[in-house]
């Protein structure tokens, strides 16, 4: 049986330090409000579970030792990133219209299908909790389905707190400044990852 509450302890750790998925969905949710970042945390899990689903096959591990296939996912990665930060800035001028909640579900199930610290994850931290002889996909999926989990909480936390200060934030020239913030931020988290992903490429 794999060292569930070990993992899951881990997993908090993890989690409870800033990152791209923190960061996107607090600005995301002070900008938008609560709702939008709520359907965003369900692409950002359903993506964290996509991962996981391949890092149980074996998939994660090919990745991670073949530098090409890491090299598209790190650079996908970043070039979606930054085209989320070109549309922030772009609607930052526009007049405020309605946009449909999908589109964040889309937002975070991308930014997360391309997220190579996601496979990283997977294929270094995740091993460490498995006993000799359970390395085997239905152990790696019920890992998986923790860490998920814990992240989804983590998540869900973050965009409640930070989507009280929409109200606030969005009036008048307010909406300006936090679409331009907003859009900086994201360049912000397409440099983290090129940086923290920078020994493995």
């Amino acid at each position: 049986m794999p060292d569930l509450v070990g993992f899951a302890l881990a997993s908090l750790l993890i989690e409870l330090t800033p990152g791209p998925n923190m960061t996107y969905l607090a600005v995301l949710s002070a900008r938008q409000g609560r709702a939008s970042g709520y359907v965003a945390v369900l692409g950002v899990a359903l993506g964290l579970a996509t991962m996981g689903a391949a890092a149980a096959l074996g998939l994660a591990t090919i990745i991670g030792a073949t530098p090409a296939l890491f090299a598209i996912l790190r650079w996908g990665g970043v070039a979606y990133i930054l085209y989320l930060a070109w549309e922030a800035w772009r609607e930052a001028d526009a007049p405020p219209e309605p946009i449909p909640q999908s589109r964040y579900f889309v937002q975070g199930l991308v930014t997360n299908l391309l997220n190579p610290k996601a496979a990283l994850f997977y294929v270094t931290v995740m091993p460490n909790f498995l006993a000799a002889g359970e390395e085997n996909p239905g152990s790696w999926a019920l890992l998986a389905g923790v860490y998920v989990g814990v992240a989804t909480l983590i998540h869900l936390a973050i965009v409640t707190a930070s989507g009280l200060l929409e109200p606030v934030l969005t009036r008048g020239v307010g909406r300006v400044l936090l679409s331009r913030a907003f859009a900086l931020v994201l360049v912000g988290v397409a440099a983290w990852m090129l940086w923290a992903t920078r020994a493995s490429s």
